[in-house]
């Protein structure tokens, strides 16, 4: 069952006795638990009828005696065990699964750790209660979610800032929501989210920023790439080297398949490279201003100044310099 297919059964008090919620994306997870937490009882009724566990606080014991309570004044008592799992041995309350009491209302927050489906306990879960998984987006879906969540808040936002936003944020859903409600909350008759409007709210400055950095390195743009490089590195805090030099790696690696595969059509190119279709020119560029020799040449140079940034085989050189210098390196090879 899907994440909106089951907000739309709690709606409809379709409620199931058991949830197991898991995955490596906690929130779908966080939502779905909240979710219930405020949606199936009222305010009086939870002071009596609802607790949270805690998975490195709690064992399978507490959570078996707190299931089968009856609900006082109420049609239902809701348990939520919280970073589950922590709990040990949780399959040791495979007897309640079995027969869970039919008041009680049991969500398992199950983070990070992936199940076995192959294991009776997850099996009898899957068919006779509800099993959802919260997988992490890839970084070539974030953009359309990004997109679909402002269009929910009858909100537009550009290309340009979704990438700014996914380069900046990663693919952690919980952080970029957190930054888009802060831009609603400051929004005022603005209806589209632009670069510049993300840098006023959020405060990642729309022209100095790794999706620019490798945006003019493609089209080696030597000016505005020493310009980028040196804010980068004069703001390390922010815009740490490690992360910087992966995301120009794996600019480079896409390049790189990006010739290989040119004369497909743009969809496979798109879910190959998965990035959004809009940015395909952007390999174009950089497809057409460096040979694969000279790739091979900017692979080596990531490496090794990535070591340099450990310390290995750099004495002298300080860690807001080294980027300043891969540029340069970059764009004269």
């Amino acid at each position: 069952m899907k994440y909106n297919e089951i907000i739309a059964s709690i709606d409809n008090k379709e409620y199931r006795n058991i949830y197991f919620l898991s995955g490596n994306e906690s929130y779908y997870i966080d939502k779905i638990s909240k979710y219930i937490s405020t949606n199936i009882l009222t305010e009086e009724e939870r002071s009596f009828n609802q607790v949270t566990l805690y998975g490195k606080e709690t064992n399978t014991q507490e959570i078996i005696a707190e299931s089968k309570q009856y609900p006082f004044g109420a049609n239902n008592r809701v348990v939520i065990i919280k970073e589950a799992q922590h709990v040990k041995n949780i399959e040791s309350i495979m007897d309640y699964i079995n027969s869970p009491l039919s008041t009680t209302i049991l969500v398992i927050c199950y983070k990070e750790k992936k199940i076995d489906k192959r294991k009776g306990f997850f099996k009898t879960i899957q068919k006779e209660h509800l099993l959802f998984e919260s997988n992490k987006l890839y970084e070539n879906q974030i953009s359309k979610w990004i997109k679909d969540y402002c269009n929910e808040q009858n909100l537009s936002i550009t290309h340009e800032s979704c990438a700014i936003l996914v380069e900046h944020l990663g693919t952690d859903l919980t952080r970029i929501t957190n930054e888009l409600d802060k831009l609603l909350i400051n929004l005022n008759q603005e209806k589209e989210i632009t670069p510049s409007v993300i840098e006023q709210h959020i405060g990642i400055n729309k022209d100095f920023n790794v999706f620019e950095l490798q945006n003019s390195l493609g089209k080696k743009n030597v000016l505005k790439s020493n310009k980028i490089a040196k804010y980068l590195s004069s703001n390390s805090k922010h815009h740490p080297f490690v992360l910087t030099i992966s995301s120009i790696f794996s600019f480079f690696k896409k390049v790189l398949i990006f010739k290989q595969i040119q004369n497909l059509d743009k969809a496979t190119i798109a879910a190959t490279l998965k990035i959004n279709p809009f940015f395909i020119s952007q390999y174009q560029v950089a497809s057409r201003n460096y040979t694969t020799v000279q790739l091979n040449f900017i692979f080596k140079y990531l490496r090794d100044y990535e070591l340099r940034s450990k310390g290995i085989d750099n004495k002298n050189t300080s860690t807001e310099s080294l980027l300043q210098e891969l540029i340069f390196k970059i764009l004269h090879t």
